[in-house]
Formats: C-alpha cells, structure tokens, sequence
C-alpha cells in the first residue's frame, strides 16, 4: 500500500496537468472553430455570429473524430468511463499509451465543435490511461495496476471539478469494485493531491458559486426533495433509454462507424440552430439554473433541444462525457417544477434536481449528493441532496436493469454488478462446516490388513474419499481411497505388501478451525486440493476434523437462506379481556 500510495501521489500531479490541458484544448478548440482565433480561454460556442454555416462546424468534428477513432484507436469512441471500466475488469488495468493521447484530444475536438458533452468522462478515462501508464513501468500485478489506473481517474475528475471528496466516491461507487485499504487509500491521496494542485494551477471552487441556501427546509420542503427525487429517476431512465435507442438506430446504418460522428453532428449543428447555448460544455448555463437566473426559454430549450442532440450524438460514438449534460438537463427539470414546489431559495431546486438526475443516470447516490456539494461548497444542502438522490437512485434500480454507464458493458456481452456485500466465506470459520466424523488410519497399518473394509465402505463415514494418516496422535501423511486399490493392484505379486507410510502422500496441505473460509477456499483454488484435514495449530498436528468442497458451499447456502427465508421472530399477543365480574371472558 505505501509503494502504491507515494505513485499515486505523483499521478494526482500528473493528472492535474492532464486536466488543465484537455480544458485548455477545448477552449482552443472552441475559439478555432466558431471565433476564427488562438486562444485557449474557455468560451461558450453558443454566441457564435455564424449563422446557419455553424451547422457544418459539428459535421466536420465529428468527422474528424471519427477517423481518429477509425485509424487510430477505437477505444476512444463514447464517453470514457465505459471503457475505463472495461480496463480494469478485462484488461489487466492496462491502457495502450495511444489512448492516453487521442482520448483528450478528440474530446476537445468533439466539445470544441459544439458537441453538448462534458469533459469529465474524456478526463476521467484519460487519467486512467496516464495512471496506468505509469503502473506499467513498474512491476506490479493486475490488482496493483487498477488501483493506479483508478487513481489517475479520480485524479482527473478531482483536478477538473474541484470535487476530491466525490471524485473517491465516483471510484468506489463505480470503478474500483472493491473497498480495501491497498485500493482507497492510494486513490484517496491521488484525488487529494489533484485537488490541492488545481488550486495552483487551475483557480479555486467551488466551480458554481451560489447564494446561500437555509440550514432547514421544512417538512414540505423535504417532501419536496422526496418529489424531485423520483421525477429525476424518470427523467435519468428516459436519458438512458434515448441514449441507446439512438446507438441501436445507428447500429442498423450501412455505413461504416467510421461516419456515425459526423452524422451525429449534424444532429448537434440542426439543434445548435434551434437553440445555440445547447453547444457545448454548457458550464455558463448550469451556472445560472443554481443561481436561480433562469428563463422558460432556457429550460425549454435545456430539456429539448440539449436533451436531443446530446443524446443523438452520443449515440452515434463520438468522443464526450455526459456528467455535465445530465447536470445541465437535470437542472432544467429542477427549474420547470420550481414554480410548483415550496420556496427556499434561489436555485435550490435545480440545484437538487441535477444532483438527482446525476444519481440516477449513474447509479451512484453518494457520488450524486457529495459532487453537488462540493460544486457549491454549501453544507446546508446535505439533508434535501441526500433525500433526492436515494430517491433517484430508489427509482432507476426498480425500473432499470443497468446504469447508463453498465448499459453499454451489458450490450458488449460483460454481466456486471456493482452491489457490494460481505463475502459468505469471509464470516464463516472451518470450524463452523467442518465434519468431524471421520476416520484417520494409522501409519503402520498394512494394505491388505485395510483393502476389504475400504471397498465394503466398513467404518467409513459417508462421502470420505480422502484419509488422514496418523503416527500416534500426529497428521503425517493422507490417502485416498483410489489410492488404496492402487497400490494394492501394484503390489500383488509381492509378498511383503507396505504399509501406509510407504505410499501415503507426505506434501498435506491442512486447514486450521479458526480460519475463514475464503482462506480455505483460496489455498483449494491454488493447490488445486479439494479436501483437506483440518488440524489444531496449537497442539502439534492433532487432526479434528476434515473440510472439503462440498462443505464450503454450506457458507453461500447460509447467505442464500438469510436472503430469501422470511420469517415472524416475534408475535403481537393481544390481552385477554375482562367481563364485569373480574373473570376473564371466553
């Protein structure tokens, strides 16, 4: 864990860098294509004075992603973390140094030309790709690997949003599958140093600065949260269901994929018509829906218009994010029904609406509500964040199978859960399944003296295959039953037979009572050994009890029962009842 964590250390510097040049190269981006000029400050494509040629802007970036992804890498299609969970589950955590380059740079192009993505899911897989780089030059398993790659990731979002709390929880949540000390911690400290080196090399959050919000809300607010909660599921599981509708109508064009980004660019030029501040980030319209400066016009166009080419163009497999798209539509929902629910303060329902969207597109509550968080760095809006995304997530894991981010893993042929829950094999000892009645054959016992009650099955417990052998009281050796009528076959024409010692296997490999299973379960794994006597380890080798295969299924029968097994432990008993004489009535 330390190794790992002083690497992670340097890729949270590494990543922060990487953060700031994929923001500058989609500010360059931006001003080549719609202003005519260099510059790299961020600027919103949507003031644009080009009329309706501004249509073909989107075209010819998506057609230059396409090629990219065509002769370059096709990994760099979508919108990152996809693939960075594909990474890590499939390949060994290991990233070609190819798609650390391109990823940024057709995203920038992708954003630049007016795609309505954000770039956080290109960082996100970008990071990955520079912390996995880095994990190669080291001699590291694939476990190690992932922590690094996953570190990179949170690295990226961290350094890009000034989020370092909900960039670990996004890891958690989503890519590291695991919650082990060896894997948070260095991805903890990675997120923690990006964070502190945006501050000098980005600028300070929080990135929506917004006015103050009460500390209480109410009951009716509450509700109010409880309400925007589950229409912000609806609205995330309608965002997914369009996403793939459109990725499965491209699925079904004659062309090669290679034109599907300028086709969903064309998409983005049509609606950029329609409503121009749709292109783009849209970091200047979220901005305004949580400080409460919102129009019917805005949202409108928002849930429309920025719905539509968002999700049409991500269809077709260009290069962007959608964290902030879906910030920005989930916003615009908050700010429709903000006439409609209980006044708090400006913003504050966009506020939590996009935060609930985001929960339930994603699937990851906790990242929802801290992330909304740490983009305001108001702490007032723990409580309504944390009833909205449950509320959300509650929503989308009833009606939806996936995420919109396991969806496309899903359609790749890869089943993927991400429910964390304790390991039936970790609570359970050997001493728990162990069978005890067994029969231990001594050393110095002859084969032919044991041939007959073996075959008959004489004094042997049912289903025992496998004998310890014992000198005294002590674990010397084991045989199997096969192995009995072997070396009796091999030994019949000899007239002094061997005993036990001269043909039992010597090389035991024993379980101890306290043990847990899934210790047992991983010496059967890499011994390839299916039973095992099972010894005192404080008394020499006394054997107690023998362990096998069948016996460690007894942990994940227990943790079925527990689950599905419904039971009243305690029962209501009413009083008995009195007539007028003082006796109880019949």
């Amino acid at each position: 864990m330390v190794p790992l964590s002083i690497i992670a250390v340097v890729i949270g510097v590494v990543a922060s860098y990487v953060a700031l040049g994929l923001l500058k190269l989609i500010g360059l981006f931006t001003n080549l294509f719609f202003y005519g000029r260099w510059n790299t400050a961020m600027v919103s494509p949507g003031q644009h004075h080009l009329g309706w040629i501004a249509v073909f802007i989107p075209v010819a970036g998506g057609l230059v992603v396409g090629i990219m992804a065509r002769f370059g890498s096709d990994k760099i299609r979508g919108h990152g973390i996809p693939e960075a969970i594909e990474a890590i589950l499939l390949k060994g955590a290991r990233v070609q140094p190819k798609v650390a380059v391109l990823k940024p740079v057709s995203a920038a192009i992708a954003i630049g030309s007016g795609g309505p993505f954000g770039a956080e899911g290109p960082i996100i897989m970008t990071g990955g790709a520079i912390g996995s780089l880095i994990a190669q030059f080291f001699h590291l398993s694939d476990a190690e690997r992932k922590t690094l790659l996953v570190a990179g990731a949170a690295a990226g979002m961290s350094a890009t949003f000034a989020t370092p709390f909900a960039a670990v929880l996004l890891a958690v949540e989503l890519l590291l599958f695991e919650w082990k000390p060896r894997s948070l911690i260095p991805v903890a400290l990675a997120s923690a140093t990006a964070g502190a080196a945006r501050r000098y090399i980005i600028g300070m959050g929080p990135l929506f600065p917004t006015p103050p919000h009460p500390a209480f809300i109410g009951p009716k607010g509450l509700l109010g949260c409880l309400v925007i909660g589950l229409l912000a599921g609806v609205l995330a599981s309608i965002l997914s269901l369009a996403v793939y509708f459109f990725e499965d109508s491209f699925d079904h064009f004659k062309l090669h994929w290679m034109w599907w980004p300028a086709i969903g660019g064309l998409g983005i030029g049509l609606g950029g018509l329609i409503y121009p501040p749709a292109l783009g980030v849209g970091y200047d319209l979220i901005g305004k829906l949580v400080q409460g400066n919102f129009t019917m016009h805005m949202i409108i166009g928002i849930l429309l218009v920025k719905s539509f080419i968002w999700s049409f163009s991500l269809g077709s497999g260009t290069s962007g994010g959608i964290l902030a798209p879906v910030l920005m539509i989930g916003g615009a929902l908050g700010a429709l029904l903000d006439p409609h629910l209980p006044y708090v303060s400006a913003g504050f329902w966009p506020l939590i609406s996009m935060a609930a969207v985001f929960a339930g597109a994603i699937g990851s509550p906790l990242t929802g509500a801290v992330f909304a968080f740490e983009l305001i760095n108001d702490p007032n809006v723990i409580l309504p964040l944390l009833i909205a995304t449950i509320a959300a997530h509650g929503f989308t894991s009833l009606v939806m199978p996936r995420s919109i981010l396991t969806e496309k893993l899903s359609r790749r042929g890869y089943h993927l859960s991400r429910e964390y829950s304790v390991d039936p094999l970790e609570t359970l000892m050997v001493r728990d399944v162990m069978r005890t009645n067994i029969v231990a054959l001594p050393a110095e016992a002859r084969l032919d003296d044991l041939s007959q009650s073996l075959q008959h099955g004489q004094d042997r417990p049912r289903g025992q295959h496998l004998y310890p052998v014992l000198d005294g009281d002590g674990l010397v050796g084991v045989i199997t039953r096969n192995h009995v009528q072997d070396s009796l076959a091999e030994a019949k024409d000899k007239t002094n037979l061997e005993t036990l010692r001269d043909v039992m296997a010597k090389d035991v490999e024993v379980a101890y009572p306290g043990e847990p299973l899934r210790i047992v379960a991983q010496r059967m794994a890499t011994t390839g050994y299916t039973r095992m006597p099972v010894i005192e380890a404080e008394n020499g080798r006394r054997v107690i009890g023998m362990v096998a295969l069948p016996d460690m299924l007894k942990a994940r029968l227990q943790n079925f029962e527990s689950e599905e097994r419904r039971e009243q432990v305690m029962r209501l008993r009413m009083p008995l009842s009195f007539s007028g004489t003082g006796k109880p009535a019949n």
